[in-house]
Parts: structure tokens; C-alpha cells; sequence
């Protein structure tokens, strides 16, 4: 009789262990997705209605709140720049020799003719700081067993008020994703892939992003090489860097 009973007593501790919160689920994508710093090369193929076009750069990011991207490739964007600081960002012309904050209704203008806006770009990387969560269901994505969880925005100034995250329950890592406006209305989907251990941490080196309301097939976020919690010289991330 002893064992039954701590039998049944041990039933919700192992559910719980199989069930975690959305809060704990975002500690986790956290964990894996957020770093101190990065460095990385990428190239964006962005598959438009007639033809694709092929954007290399580089990037330097400390933590959410500042990154410095060249682009590299092709030749008429090389030598481009972009600077974020916090929620300002600024973009460098080599061919007009001029430096322009993106602000306002800008940010909501696609990147280079991509399906990403500056405003994604600005985007927050750590989730719970701007979300809360709560695991709606479940389902397998490209042969991986995934939580379904849901995220609504805490404040008015999110980009995106609801979310839909499709994540992998043994290397909770985001392997889809839906992005809604306050209607309900979808806007956006990503999807990801080639998720490889980097560091201790799980990382997508492949994202597919497709903007809802634009034709064409989406824009492909290829990472080449990318480091984490690396030193990065901070005269990088000053106005003044964007015209060396």
C-alpha cells in the first residue's frame, strides 16, 4: 500500500517535468538564442516575384542593445553600414557619402527589398522580457517533437503583439515561428534550419523568412561563420565608425 501511495505522489512530479511552463521554455530559447557577443558572416537570399538577389556582410552585436553590420557583397552594396544603438538605428551610404537615421514609420520599410524590416531587425532577442508565454499544444516539425507555445505582448510598442513559437522539446530551439498583428492577422512566418551545437548552445544557421503581405518566395538568412562571447572593440558602435 506504502508504494502505491508514493506511487500517485510521484505522478505530478513527472508530469510537470514533461510539461514545462512557457515561461520556462522561453529561459530556455534564451539560453541558446542570447549571448554577451557575436560576430558572424551571413549572406540573405532574397527570392523576389522575378528574380534573387544575393547580400553578403558581417556583423558585430553585443547583447541585444547595439550591433554594427558591413555588408560585403555585391558590389552596389558594399560598403554599406548599418549602426544600432538601443532603439536607434542609423544606416551609412557609401555612394552619397551620407549617414541616415531610420526612425518612425521608416523602420516598418523592407530591408534592401527583403521580407525583413528594419523594425525586425531591432527586434528583441531575449523573449520573456517582452512576452508572456503559455504552451498551447504540441506537434512535430520536420520529425522533431515541438511545444506550441504562445506569446502576447506585454506592452503596445512590440512589433509583433502575438506570437506563435514552434519549439523543440529536447534542444528548445525555435524550429518555426508566426508572427500576428493585434487583429490576428498574420503577418509573418519563419522557419529554421540547419540547427547545429555551437558552444554549448543549439543555433539555427539557416532562417526562412516570408513576409505574408509581399509576393515571391521569402528571403533566406544563410549564417557562414558565426562566434560568440568574443571581445569586440567598442569604437565599433559610434557614428563615427560607420564613415571608416
Amino acid at each position: 500500500m506504502k508504494r502505491l501511495i508514493l506511487i500517485i505522489l510521484l505522478i505530478p512530479t513527472i508530469i510537470w517535468a514533461q510539461e514545462p511552463t512557457g515561461k520556462e521554455i522561453l529561459e530556455k530559447i534564451d539560453e541558446n538564442m542570447a549571448s554577451k557577443t557575436t560576430i558572424s558572416t551571413s549572406k540573405m537570399l532574397i527570392h523576389g516575384a522575378r528574380q534573387t538577389r544575393t547580400i553578403e556582410a558581417k556583423t558585430w552585436g553585443i547583447g541585444d542593445e547595439k550591433a554594427f553590420t558591413e555588408y560585403l557583397a555585391p558590389a552596389r552594396e558594399k560598403g554599406t553600414k548599418m549602426l544600432k544603438l538601443e532603439d536607434k538605428l542609423w544606416i551609412y551610404s557609401p555612394g552619397s557619402d551620407r549617414t541616415i537615421q531610420i526612425s518612425g514609420h521608416m523602420l516598418k520599410q523592407s530591408l534592401m527589398g527583403s521580407d525583413l524590416s528594419y523594425e525586425d531587425m531591432m527586434d528583441n532577442v531575449e523573449l520573456l522580457e517582452d512576452y508572456d508565454a503559455g504552451v498551447i499544444g504540441s506537434e512535430v516539425i520536420d520529425e522533431r517533437d515541438c511545444w506550441i507555445v504562445e506569446l502576447q505582448a506585454k506592452t503596445a510598442e512590440v512589433n509583433y503583439q502575438i506570437r506563435k513559437v514552434w519549439v523543440d522539446k529536447v534542444r528548445y530551439i525555435p524550429l518555426k515561428e508566426e508572427l500576428y498583428a493585434k487583429s490576428g492577422k498574420l503577418l509573418k512566418r519563419m522557419e529554421l534550419f540547419d540547427i547545429t551545437k555551437i558552444d554549448n548552445r543549439w543555433y539555427p544557421k539557416k532562417i526562412i523568412f516570408k513576409d505574408m503581405l509581399k509576393k515571391g518566395d521569402g528571403t533566406e538568412f544563410i549564417i557562414d561563420e558565426i562566434e560568440f562571447d568574443k571581445e569586440i572593440p567598442e569604437y565599433l558602435f559610434t557614428k563615427a565608425a560607420l564613415r571608416k
